[in-house]
């Protein structure tokens, strides 16, 4: 198969988006299928003739994202010289919206993964408001149904998405991860390398520290935990908006020297860092699919987490951690972990668990029915659709698709001032 990728953030750029998109073509392509990336430009990227960086603007608003310019015949020579079976679209608007336009003027298949709740993310945007949210949401909503195939990272979404008034078939397909890869970390020589005793215990996460994700929380808690327990250090992975905060309050609350802000992390080290911890703890309510959390698991590392999207298909409370209500206080987050902390015999058992839970989101299998969805998707728009599509066709082709994308802007537009099923939708 011929597999396009569209996507707003790509590596380097760390987040669970760009991370899922690239080990999926990293499968992809092991397996023998040809893959190209279509994504923006990004300081420090690697050149890769399989990747089409498209000119964006960097860091847009202080964020780490970065937004493409429209040069529309820049995407469509590189596609159209690819030519693909089918086409994943992993945002609903900028790149996302080029891939819907390349799919409808060739004639291919479209899949589009629904990896970020959007609405939690419009902070990033000038004049972010309760409209803006719902305009987020419905034009989310919009371009599902614009697409053949939706796929969700987890069955909290799926719901989401069809109380959202979604049309196109959902299938639930997880990210997958590396299991072997992050069960084999060298967690004693990561402790080296960042002066951590071998003596001390310490708490983890990992993941970019932006402020969506509930860090502030999540350091107060800590921070609570740590005040307690001289023994324990914090272990911080990743890089953000959050970050200083996150350090201030643990060390105005616990001290001096008891967080480790180890940066960014990738690869071996990634795994390494896993391996250096002993309990993870995650608070974010923003997620679709908590990726860390599948690999600190695979490491073998109990949880500590709030109740949400994405974060109760994969913890299993009094099984491979402690999953808290949503709105738990940070002092109840604290005595959980304070719990795992005394109790070695209960902390074993969630770390042996941890690794059987995880087994599900390897990545051959998520992969393989990956692989099964687009095979389906393109044998049936192959029987369906007439072969070579003449220039006429694909310029009404091309047509057709502008204004089904204009007629969901507008519908976008109008939801700023009228709720619709999907604004009213929530997610429990």
């Amino acid at each position: 198969m011929k597999i396009a990728l569209f996507t707003n953030t790509y590596l380097p750029h760390v987040g669970g988006v760009a991370r899922s998109i690239h080990t999926l073509e990293s499968a992809c392509r092991a397996k023998g299928h040809e893959v190209c990336v279509v994504a923006p430009e990004f300081d420090g990227a690697a050149e890769s003739p399989h990747v089409l960086r498209v000119p964006a603007i960097q860091n847009f608003n202080g964020s780490d994202f970065c937004v493409r310019l429209p040069l529309p015949n820049v995407v469509r020579d590189f596609i159209e010289e690819f030519q693909p079976d089918i086409i994943h679209s992993n945002h609903p608007f900028l790149l996302g919206d080029a891939a819907l336009r390349e799919a409808w003027k060739m004639r291919v298949p479209i899949v589009f993964t629904h990896h970020t709740l959007y609405e939690r993310y419009t902070h990033y945007v000038p004049m972010d408001s309760p409209a803006l949210k719902r305009v987020a949401i419905q034009m989310a909503t919009e371009y599902c149904n614009l697409c053949e195939h939706i796929i969700a990272p987890s069955e909290s979404i799926a719901h989401l998405l069809r109380e959202r008034a979604v049309t196109s078939h959902i299938e639930v397909i997880p990210t997958g991860i590396d299991i072997g890869h992050f069960a084999s970390g060298d967690g004693a020589d990561f402790r080296r390398r960042f002066s951590i005793p071998a003596d001390v215990k310490v708490v983890g996460h990992v993941g970019r520290l932006a402020k969506e994700k509930n860090l502030i929380f999540l350091a107060q808690a800590v921070a609570e935990c740590l005040k307690e327990e001289p023994g324990v250090v914090f272990l911080l992975v990743g890089e953000g908006d959050a970050c200083e905060e996150m350090k201030t309050i643990i060390q105005e609350n616990a001290g001096e020297g008891r967080v480790i802000h180890a940066g960014k992390q990738t690869g071996q080290d990634l795994a390494d860092a896993y391996a250096a911890m002993d309990w993870f703890v995650f608070a974010s309510q923003t997620e679709t699919q908590g990726i860390v959390l599948a690999e600190a698991m695979a490491a073998g590392k109990p949880v500590v987490a709030l109740d949400g999207p994405g974060v109760r298909e994969i913890v299993h409370p009094g099984e491979n951690g402690f999953l808290l209500n949503a709105h738990a206080t940070s002092s109840e987050f604290a005595a959980a972990l304070k719990k795992l902390i005394h109790d070695d015999t209960l902390s074993r058992r969630f770390g042996e668990n941890a690794r059987e839970v995880v087994r599900e989101y390897d990545t051959d299998c998520c992969v393989e029915r990956m692989l099964a969805c687009y095979e389906e998707l393109i044998s049936r728009n192959r029987s369906n659709i007439e072969p070579d599509p003449t220039p006429w066709d694909r310029m009404l082709s091309g047509i057709q698709i502008e204004w089904e994308l204009l007629a969901a802007k507008m519908a976008a537009a109008t939801a700023a001032i009228i709720e619709t099923p999907a604004t009213e939708a929530s997610l429990d």
